[in-house]
């Protein structure tokens, strides 16, 4: 099976780590505009005595702009702790440390023969101590690009098995796959925490509004704020939830196929990568490993997929396409 298209892929994966880096800032402050629409409500009372709620777009644009300059510089900071330290954070979140030459000579010389096949520097080698079966490659250059695998696949596996999964992950490395997820996995993380922290502050100004009206004993005083910061927080959830997805469709299945073509030509043997998926099909699943963003890093995600219509629905848009179309297409060569 001949491997094509590896330029085109690159070239892809690049556009994509791009507009993800241009649509973030947008992001963050147009969920920094919506948060700042609970304090735009005001609340006045008539010569009657009746209250009345108006919004008042100046006063959000205010606090908009007097916030967009900290939003920016705290973005920019986390940016930059998770360019120099996404090594640490992947094998805090998986449970990963280095592997050693002496350690498994057997990993360091068929990740150094296939690298010689293809022409590409060799990636650090990890490990992570789980019986089960997995791997997966992470990193955004050369000094931290690296394939990391389960003592469970290294031990469960021929060396031609493993050749093709490793060149599977190799593939993922030469393709700049890996950028890409890694940069969803550091944009999720930062809107999952900014959601947190804007659920929270809209709570916080629906507790005071519900104590300020208590204390006012007006009978319907806060009703209506209540009902705004309620909506407020719905908004926030939705457009974070939606936001989540977009980054995971800039991660397209096709890198998975494309992947398995790459490791199967680079290792001439296609056969033994499609026993490697089966095998890891039916001991996927990590312990350590709790986070999905993480998880889309797998050459077979590390959770069993429940069969509920949430779980169903949800699987369309997963970033892993159906391991059984995967070993179908690699048993016809």
């Amino acid at each position: 099976m001949q491997y094509i298209g590896i330029q085109s892929q690159i070239a892809k994966n690049t556009r994509n780590s791009i507009l993800l880096i241009l649509m973030f800032p947008c992001i963050i402050l147009g969920m920094l505009w919506v948060f700042c629409c609970v304090f735009g409500f005001q609340t006045t009372y008539d010569s009657y005595g009746y209250e009345q709620t108006y919004f008042d777009v100046d006063m959000v644009t205010n606090i908009w702009i007097s916030w967009v300059p900290w939003a920016v510089a705290i973005v920019g900071i986390w940016l930059l702790i998770a360019y120099f330290f996404n090594v640490q954070m992947i094998r805090s979140a998986t449970g990963a440390r280095p592997l050693t030459r002496k350690e498994n000579p057997r990993i360091y010389n068929i990740v150094e023969n296939l690298c010689m096949t293809c022409g590409m520097p060799m990636p650090k080698i990890n490990i992570i101590n789980d019986p089960q079966l997995n791997a997966f490659a992470s990193g955004i250059n050369n000094k931290t690009y690296t394939v990391t695998l389960t003592t469970g696949i290294i031990n469960l596996l021929d060396d031609e098995e493993l050749a093709g999964v490793i060149g599977h992950e190799l593939t993922h490395i030469r393709n700049r796959d890996t950028k890409v997820v890694i940069i969803s996995i550091v944009f999720v993380g930062i809107l999952s925490t900014l959601l947190t922290i804007l659920t929270r502050g809209i709570l916080r100004a629906f507790l005071w509004g519900g104590m300020t009206s208590r204390r006012s004993n007006e009978k319907n005083g806060g009703g209506a704020a209540a009902i705004i910061v309620i909506v407020a927080a719905i908004i926030c959830a939705t457009i974070a939830y939606f936001l989540t997805m977009l980054t995971r469709f800039a991660i397209s299945r096709k890198r998975e196929f494309m992947a398995d073509a790459g490791g199967a030509e680079l290792t001439r043997n296609p056969r033994a990568l499609a026993s490697a998926l089966r095998k890891i099909s039916r001991n996927p699943g990590l312990q350590n490993v709790e986070r999905e963003d993480v998880a889309q890093l797998f050459i077979i995600h590390p959770k069993k997929l429940a069969q509920n219509f949430f779980d169903r629905f949800q699987s369309l848009f997963s970033t892993h396409p159906s391991t059984e179309e995967r070993i179908r297409i690699l048993e016809q060569f």
